[in-house]
């Protein structure tokens, strides 16, 4: 079954690495856009906390989301943030309606 999978994703930086933190989030953002497989790949800002991020994807399917998370864009941010987040959590997440 080929089922567009949504994933939500919070990022918090440590307060004194939101610039950087912010910085490598954008560096993603092209670069995934061209990568097989992504429908949707949008980055927010927290309106009440500047430190925490969000993304919104959306991918066409599960190997293709295994395939983004094993690409050198982001092993390159993971070390370059190493240390500079305080949470990282990912939601996989299904439309209902």
């Amino acid at each position: 079954m080929n089922e567009v999978l949504t994933i939500i994703a919070r990022i918090e930086a440590k307060a004194d690495k939101v610039d950087l933190v912010k910085a490598e989030l954008l560096k993603l953002v092209p670069v995934t856009l061209k990568e097989a497989g992504c429908i949707q790949y949008d980055l927010h800002q927290d309106i009440d906390n500047a430190a925490v991020f969000w993304f919104v994807e959306q991918w066409q399917n599960a190997e293709h989301l295994k395939q983004h998370a094993q690409s050198a864009h982001i092993a390159a941010y993971r070390q370059a943030t190493k240390g500079a987040i305080s949470v990282s959590e990912i939601c996989k997440v299904m439309k209902i309606s």
